[in-house]
């Protein structure tokens, strides 16, 4: 229909001449409602805010790495190395007997920005501008376990939701022939070690984390199960997964509501859909010599978490929102002079080329690196030798720690929060677990406030009650 000359539009014959464009725009708005529906849970999903990136690279140093010996250098601390310890700490074994011990790495300013960093980190210190750098982090628990489970999922003591569950529930995949939370090489077993650091817990099943391997295999066997019977050629284990999925259906209209059998629905859907991406995603034999190298892949002490870095790349350039990455064996209550150095180097060149690979893709902007343990180290050794100063180490410490960010939405080159005058307690600027949940849920466009799941008659959230976005550190 040919629209009256501008001077004789009216309302009234605005209205009449575009009402069926008013229908389509209404159609296509039920269209798009209707289509996610169908792609399922997994959807991409509209984000509460415009989101500064599009996924998540989370690595976390298990055991809890010295802040002391790497990023926070603090002088009186050196000065007073040996002396008697001037500030109260709790009872624990060996500690009437301890004293101060200074940094036992050197440190210097790194980059335009001078941030402190410990020499033992060669590779990333040529990254120290890109870096955020966390020192007055804070914890509620010095034990291992509650630690690391409030550092996944925002409480020390009861089962909840991960992070990259709570991501996935917010905003689905952006591939869905993959999931939305991939955890490399987890650690399953001993104190630290514990699925429900990448579990759904009430959340829908499908946003559980879906684990490549494990600690124990190591990354270069990591493989994901269950996705791939090489008996069956693919029409038939099509025809088989739709048989199952018939019988599952059937059930569940039988019992009208059953959320693990919602769960596993979804999940079989999920997995026959991986069979056509994820293999050749694990599989880095594509990969040249010089990416290889750069990761440290084929290095001795650089090979296991090498490997992780770079399949944590390539998950992320195919869309998967949430990835973890793990590094074990920063519990240096012994022999840290000997022990620290070792996971540095290890961890070192890998995060140096994970960085520089993101930039090169063009991914480090709408890419965001989150690296901590679940707590730090004391400014006052523990000995365990009687008086070997080899084997001094340092003990847990929830009250003041590191970690960083990097990538899309924070400032890089910059210090956010301040210490004690020996790097015991965060005394300004801190940032508690929540916050960082929080800031990180912020930069992918959710509110952690809004971000919510009803369960057993109350509205839940990853941040519980508490949290606050740390606005300083945002670009």
């Amino acid at each position: 229909m040919t629209l009256p000359p501008h001077r004789n539009l009216t309302r009234r014959r605005f209205l009449r001449s575009s009402a069926c464009g008013f229908g389509s725009v209404a159609l296509a708005a039920m269209c798009t409602e209707q289509a996610a529906a169908a792609a399922g849970p997994l959807a991409p999903k509209v984000p509460h805010i415009p989101p500064r990136v599009k996924r998540v690279i989370f690595m976390w140093m298990a055991g809890g790495p010295s802040q002391l010996d790497m990023f926070d250098y603090k002088p009186r601390l050196a000065k007073e190395s040996g002396e008697a310890i001037p500030y109260e700490i709790p009872d624990g074994v060996g500690m009437d007997l301890s004293r101060l011990m200074g940094p036992i790495s050197p440190m210097r300013p790194q980059g335009q920005s001078g941030l402190m960093m410990t020499d033992w980190l060669p590779h990333m210190a040529k990254h120290a501008d890109e870096l955020c750098l966390l020192r007055a982090m804070q914890a509620d628990s010095e034990a291992h376990a509650p630690a690391a489970r409030q550092l996944h999922t925002g409480d020390p003591r009861l089962i909840r939701p991960s992070m990259g569950s709570w991501v996935g529930y917010g905003l689905g995949t952006e591939n869905r022939n993959l999931p939305s939370f991939v955890t490399i090489c987890p650690l399953l077993v001993g104190d630290t070690g514990n699925v429900q650091f990448f579990g759904n817990a009430f959340l829908p099943a499908i946003y559980q984390g879906t684990a490549l391997g494990n600690r124990a295999a190591g990354a270069e066997k990591a493989v994901f199960r269950y996705i791939e019977d090489p008996s069956l050629p693919v029409a038939l284990q099509r025809d088989q997964v739709d048989f199952i999925q018939q019988m599952n259906r059937a059930h569940l209209q039988q019992v009208r509501a059953d959320r693990q059998m919602e769960g596993v629905i979804q999940s079989f859907e999920l997995a026959f859909r991986m069979q056509s991406e994820a293999p050749d995603l694990i599989d880095l034999s594509s990969e040249s010599k010089a990416t290889l190298d750069l990761y440290g892949i084929g290095q001795k002490e650089t090979d296991e978490f090498g490997r992780q870095c770079l399949l944590a790349r390539r998950f992320a350039e195919a869309g998967v929102r949430f990835i973890q990455i793990t590094s074990s064996g920063w519990d240096h209550h012994e022999a840290i002079g000997k022990g620290l150095p070792k996971k540095c180097a290890a961890i070192d060149k890998p995060t140096a080329g994970l960085i520089t690979d993101l930039k090169t893709r063009g991914l480090f902007d709408d890419t965001l690196l989150v690296w901590s343990g679940e707590f730090g180290r004391t400014p006052h050794f523990e000995d365990f030798s009687f008086g070997d100063k080899s084997q001094y180490g340092r003990g847990h410490n929830p009250e003041g720690f590191c970690a960083w960010m990097a990538g899309g939405g924070v400032r890089g080159g910059m210090v956010h929060g301040v210490t004690d005058e020996y790097g015991l307690r965060a005394v300004d600027q801190k940032v508690h677990i929540h916050d960082l949940h929080a800031t990180i849920l912020h930069l992918l466009g959710l509110d952690h406030e809004r971000l919510t799941y009803r369960y057993s008659g109350r509205d839940f959230r990853l941040t519980d009650v508490y949290g606050r976005v740390v606005e300083e550190i945002l670009a």
